[in-house]
């Protein structure tokens, strides 16, 4: 019985797990007994804890995976999204996650910086790409994240920028005037480069 629990992790496309996740995984299983196996399995080198109640298969899981299983809903956005899009060349080792609230915590080693954003904007997927075990916002997405909540930001490259797309989700943030404004000025500012 013990190896199917094992089995049923080792087949998940997940590469990280909550204790939620595995007892919805191992249905039946009562949650005194799913603890007990739980610790076993991370005693045994079977599974990785990652933090309390955040658990992988091994140690080379998917940090975006993690990083947006610590707080749901989340997806990965802003300065992550917008430096490997090349729309910003500063270099940021933490990685940024759009969420229902702000903090800051270290997991395993890796630093990562959540933004609350109203959670009507937080669930409205237009711009968000499901990947197989997490959710990242595209460019345009992470750039009107960006704005929503920095007055004035600086992006190197605003070429990479698909202002289309940009129009498309800007009704995303609300009748905001000032949000509108800020876009048009980097809109403008990306025609003159």
């Amino acid at each position: 019985m013990e190896k199917g629990f094992l089995k049923a992790i080792l087949r998940s496309n997940q590469t990280v797990f909550t204790f939620k996740d595995l007892l919805l995984m191992w249905e039946g299983i009562d949650v005194n007994t799913a603890k007990t196996r739980v610790n076993y399995y991370v005693q045994s080198g079977n599974l990785y804890s990652v933090r309390r109640g955040i658990y992988a298969k091994d140690k080379n899981y998917d940090r975006f995976e993690m990083a947006t299983k610590i707080f749901t809903p989340a997806y990965i956005s802003f300065e992550t999204v917008l430096g490997s899009a090349g729309v910003t060349f500063q270099y940021y080792s933490q990685i940024f996650v759009a969420s229902y609230q702000t903090k800051e915590i270290v997991a395993d080693g890796q630093k990562i910086v959540y933004k609350t954003l109203k959670s009507s904007i937080l669930t409205n997927s237009a711009g968000i790409e499901n990947k197989e075990t997490y959710a990242i916002a595209s460019p345009e997405r992470a750039f009107l994240d960006v704005i929503y909540l920095s007055k004035d930001y600086h992006f190197d490259n605003l070429s990479l920028i698909n202002w289309d797309k940009v129009n498309e989700f800007l009704p995303i943030y609300g009748e905001n005037k000032k949000m509108s404004d800020r876009v048009n000025k980097y809109y403008q500012f990306s025609q003159e480069q």
